[in-house]
């Protein structure tokens, strides 16, 4: 089974995400901040990382930058967020993101993205 982190403060994205991934059969972890993530990067390896821009205590950036640069792991991440910055697209392109996502998100688009990600591996 296909383990994806989700680092989202927004509950309710965080809900919608989580409820669509349990029904196409994936595994998914949530957290809601920066932090906690990190903290569960450091524990156990994930399939992919879904992580929103705008986070508590560490940016979604910040979470991608610890995933690559201490981890060294070129784990497959999607970028959702509700705002569609050129230069965080910029950045997340340079951290070799594999999608970018814009809230709100059509589930089924949201569900390609995944299978595009994890196929790419």
């Amino acid at each position: 089974m296909i383990k994806i982190l989700i680092c989202e403060d927004n509950q309710l994205a965080l809900k919608a995400i989580s409820v669509v991934l349990e029904r196409e059969g994936y595994d998914p972890v949530s957290v809601l901040d920066g932090n906690l993530a990190i903290d569960m990067l450091r524990k156990t390896d994930f399939d992919l990382v879904i992580v929103d821009i705008h986070l508590p205590y560490h940016s979604g950036l910040e979470v991608i930058r610890f995933l690559r640069t201490e981890l060294k792991k070129q784990t497959p991440v999607l970028i959702v967020s509700a705002f569609s910055d050129p230069q965080i697209q910029r950045q997340a392109g340079e951290m070799k993101v594999s999608g970018y996502i814009t809230k709100p998100f059509d589930p089924d688009d949201l569900i390609r993205k995944i299978k595009d990600a994890v196929t790419v591996v």
